[in-house]
């Protein structure tokens, strides 16, 4: 575990805001955050079945994201699996968190298959336009502009660029929609291709095989029960792992923690709010059999 020196994160301190419904686009989440106190903080992140663009909006800078391989300082794109990621800041500032579906990543950022495992500076990913996009983004008058002109930019680069095959997109909803508990044989049949196309063509596109991807929602799917407060062997029950020590084996691969950390993960505390859940996700529901 990545050890930075600061303060967890209080949320007390923290005013999150989310967009309005005209300003979402669909496979993409945002939310804004604005620490008010002056002492630096240490948020550890947990892994997300998602593409993440963190845009330091402080005046001055002041966010650095931190793994296993290194450290980049101001604005990042976090790409799928980044194992043990810490986030800090020297102290009060702002900053606007985009998720990604990666079927949207794919052709939003052309980069995606790149960013497995990775966490790169903004305006290497992102290209031209970078610099202006994240002033634009810093001086906008309010939250409710900001997200504006985020979903703009996003729209703008949506429908310049070739999506990924319609294929692909429907193996990863269903992913989603099942939690990670589905057969990659399955959903070969339900899109017409052999295992191997498949899995080639996923992985190419999205830079996960499909089971990778279905561990990873199903990971996401667990870290949240844990944060609900469910007890680690009923997780493990109900989120399809064969016993408690396989699920502790599968947060420390994909979170760099252990069940009982990602129970306390700030990170996750702020998820209702900043993330509310859809229901094929809701934490209340039981899961979908495993087909």
């Amino acid at each position: 575990m990545l050890a930075t020196g600061a303060p967890p994160l209080d949320w007390a301190a923290v005013d999150v805001a989310v967009p309005r419904p005209s300003a979402r686009l669909p496979g993409v989440g945002m939310a804004g955050f604005h620490h008010r106190a002056p002492a630096p903080v240490d948020i550890a992140m947990v892994a997300h079945p998602s593409v993440t663009l963190l845009l330091d909006l402080t005046e001055g800078g002041g966010l650095v994201c931190a793994t296993a391989g290194g450290r980049e300082s101001g604005s990042v794109v976090v790409g799928l699996l980044p194992g043990d990621l810490h986030a800090t800041a020297r102290g009060a500032g702002e900053c606007l968190q985009i998720r990604l579906e990666p079927a949207v990543a794919a052709a939003v950022l052309r980069a995606s298959t790149d960013l497995t495992g990775a966490v790169l500076p903004f305006a290497d990913v992102w290209g031209r336009g970078a610099a202006r996009a994240e002033a634009a983004l810093r001086t906008a008058a309010s939250w409710d502009e900001r997200f504006a002109l985020a979903a703009e930019l996003l729209g703008r680069r949506l429908a310049a660029h070739p999506p990924v095959d319609p294929e692909v997109a429907h193996t990863w909803r269903r992913t989603l929609a099942g939690r990670g508990r589905v057969r990659v044989d399955g959903l070969a049949g339900e899109v017409g291709w052999s295992r191997q196309r498949l899995w080639s063509r996923f992985r190419s596109q999205l830079g996960v095989t499909p089971k990778r991807a279905a561990r990873l929602v199903r990971f996401d799917h667990a870290a949240h029960l844990l944060a609900a407060g469910r007890a680690a062997v009923d997780v493990a029950v109900e989120s399809g792992y064969v016993d408690q020590s396989h699920l502790h084996r599968e947060v420390r691969e994909f979170a760099g923690l252990t069940p009982a950390a990602v129970a306390a993960a700030p990170w996750l505390a702020i998820d209702d709010v900043a993330w509310p859940a859809p229901p094929s996700r809701s934490c209340r529901k039981p899961p979908e059999p495993f087909v």
